[in-house]
């Protein structure tokens, strides 16, 4: 009877480790972030792949790699389809040179002014549909988006609107952001980021988009130019999360739906924890009496917008998939008035 019920208790417990097992066991992605580890975006990617973890009951567990740990950032979207990586939590910029449109759809320069914006657009406003007719295609599927935030300026000259843009010597990276800014008058030169403060510094330009005001502002970019413009009016990247194709459509439907659920969370995390830091940095920023900070007024928010728009068009005409993102971004602002 004793050796029955030893029996009978190992079977029991070897059963419900098995069954342990197999639920933690069912599906293990690893996922590649395009921040570094330690970096705050990157410590909220790993909070969210822990939530992914309890919210399926162990079922689903992502393992998120800094920037770099398998493939080069810019290489990730092949990694993922190649089933080198199941997935990325990436700038989708980073992939323009593929295509286009990924470059219009990550960073309409102008467009937005505010995560929020952004993020109606990518949920309700057609372009999470948007980019899996873009993204399938290259084998991956878009589950949904957040950004760091709308980046402030730094400038060493008061700015109030697209007049002052005018013959403004700054940096600013190559490609839609440089475009944009030269139609506006400005004159925008290619600097690694590395060479802002310095160049700042020695006068050698006056002006920079760079990052978020609390970056900026960590940095010590406001000591040596104290007109920066926050909110900003320019540049807010688009971070998709996306996956293997094959592998989502594995995923049961219920799982499918705890990801998508769950990346919305997780774009609330990271606008409103990097806005708080943003507002933190304003306050303290403001006890400084030499430094001034720039909000610019709705209405020249939408003139900068309106030159941003020439440049769209440009971009549009590159490929039939950009024309797709312009037609449907531009029918998106103008339906919220916002163009």
């Amino acid at each position: 009877m004793l050796k029955k019920l030893t029996t009978g208790l190992v079977m029991g417990l070897s059963a419900a480790l098995m069954s342990t097992a197999s639920i933690a066991a069912d599906y293990n992605f690893k996922f590649q972030s395009s921040d570094p580890a330690g970096n705050p975006n990157f410590i909220l990617k790993q909070e969210w792949a822990q939530r992914v973890d309890e919210m399926t009951g162990g079922r689903l567990k992502i393992e998120m790699l800094p920037v770099n740990s398998v493939v080069q950032h810019s290489e990730t979207q092949d990694a993922v389809a190649g089933g080198i990586l199941d997935g990325h939590i990436t700038d989708t910029s980073y992939f323009a040179g593929k295509d286009p449109a990924f470059g219009l759809i990550a960073n309409p320069v102008g467009a937005w002014s505010s995560p929020s914006e952004m993020l109606r657009f990518i949920n309700y406003g057609g372009g999470a549909e948007l980019m899996n007719e873009i993204l399938e295609p290259y084998g991956l599927h878009f589950i949904g988006a957040t950004t760091p935030g709308l980046e402030a300026f730094i400038s060493a000259k008061p700015l109030d609107g697209v007049a002052d843009l005018k013959g403004l010597k700054m940096r600013a990276p190559e490609g839609m952001v440089q475009e944009v800014f030269a139609a506006a008058g400005a004159t925008p030169v290619n600097l690694p980021g590395s060479e802002v403060f310095t160049s700042l510094d020695k006068k050698v330009i006056e002006a920079a988009d760079y990052t978020v005001f609390s970056t900026n502002h960590a940095q010590g970019m406001h000591d040596i130019a104290k007109h920066p413009v926050f909110p900003g009016f320019h540049s807010m990247p688009m971070i998709e999360v996306s996956m293997n194709k094959a592998k989502w459509d594995a995923l049961p439907a219920d799982l499918k739906k705890i990801l998508e659920i769950s990346v919305r969370d997780f774009a609330t995390d990271m606008t409103s924890k990097l806005a708080m830091k943003d507002l933190q940095a304003v306050a303290e920023a403001s006890k400084d009496p030499e430094l001034t900070i720039h909000n610019w007024s709705a209405e020249e928010r939408a003139k900068f917008r309106k030159i941003a728009k020439d440049q769209w068009a440009k971009v549009a005409s590159r490929s039939e998939n950009a024309q797709k993102v312009y037609d449907v971004l531009l029918g998106y602002l103008t339906s919220q008035g916002l163009i």
